[in-house]
């Protein structure tokens, strides 16, 4: 863990912020590789700015008003300090998905063709984008109780709150099956699904391992339920996405039977 990796006439270069850039750029990238032979190619580059901007106020928001609340409503002018740290991934991907459907509104494109295609990509770069938050010890698991788990050095915010600990490896795992689900995505695009499926399947496999996962973490506050807002979120989505997942293979149903 290194939460600095190096610095410039003074200037720290942070490890979080290096990753989260390579995250990017690799996303862009296999995106741009998946939708080879389709019209929504020459779309990938034109979304960029679209979903920074969408995925930047959404993480901000989520972090601010789900997940630290009780902090922020007593620092009110620290909500815009979003250079001082303080982002959600499932604020980013919700506001980066809106600004991908005004995108596709505006050019009257498939919002779920195009979905389909970025799912894979996007999993991957959150695979990588976990990384950064184990460099930067953020994003940590609830104490083991045992002699198992990460121990995080001074500088961290993991140390901070827990000292030298043992601490759940969530974050770790968290990446690790994200590439599974990468994996699995990639598989599933050899099947012949309804269009936007396979993006609903990412968010179900997504929502799942978060829920999951969450029960180990040791950063968040606890709600009703004693769920995080991390899990509220993910069961939200999750729901969601299986009611829109049956109403695709209903209507794909009754296309077929029309047909015959």
């Amino acid at each position: 863990m290194r939460v600095i990796l190096f610095e410039i006439g003074g200037f720290a270069v942070k490890s979080y912020g290096v990753i989260v850039g390579l995250a990017v750029l690799l996303t862009v990238g296999v995106a741009y590789f998946l939708a080879r032979g389709t019209e929504y190619q020459k779309h990938i580059f034109n979304l960029v700015s679209y979903v920074l901007i969408g995925a930047i106020l959404g993480a901000r928001i989520w972090h601010v008003f789900f997940f630290q609340w009780g902090y922020y409503s007593n620092h009110l002018l620290e909500i815009f300090s979003i250079w001082n740290g303080g982002i959600a991934i499932q604020g980013a991907l919700v506001g980066g998905f809106l600004a991908i459907a005004i995108y596709t509104w505006k050019n009257k494109i498939s919002f779920w063709a195009l979905a389909d295609i970025l799912a894979p990509a996007i999993i991957l770069g959150q695979a990588v984008g976990r990384m950064a938050c184990f460099l930067n010890g953020d994003a940590f698991g609830a104490p083991t109780d045992s002699g198992f788990g990460i121990v995080y050095p001074e500088g961290t915010i993991a140390f901070e709150r827990y000292g030298s600990v043992p601490l759940w490896p969530v974050e770790v795992w968290e990446g690790q099956l994200n590439l599974i689900i990468f994996g699995t995505l990639i598989a599933m695009k050899n099947i012949k699904l309804p269009v936007g499926v396979l993006f609903l399947s990412y968010n179900i496999m997504y929502a799942m391992v978060r829920f999951s996962l969450e029960f180990l973490r040791g950063d968040s506050p606890r709600y009703a339920l004693d769920w995080t807002a991390g899990q509220w979120t993910s069961m939200s989505i999750l729901l969601i996405s299986l009611i829109a997942m049956l109403f695709f293979f209903k209507r794909k149903g009754q296309s077929k039977s029309i047909t015959l």
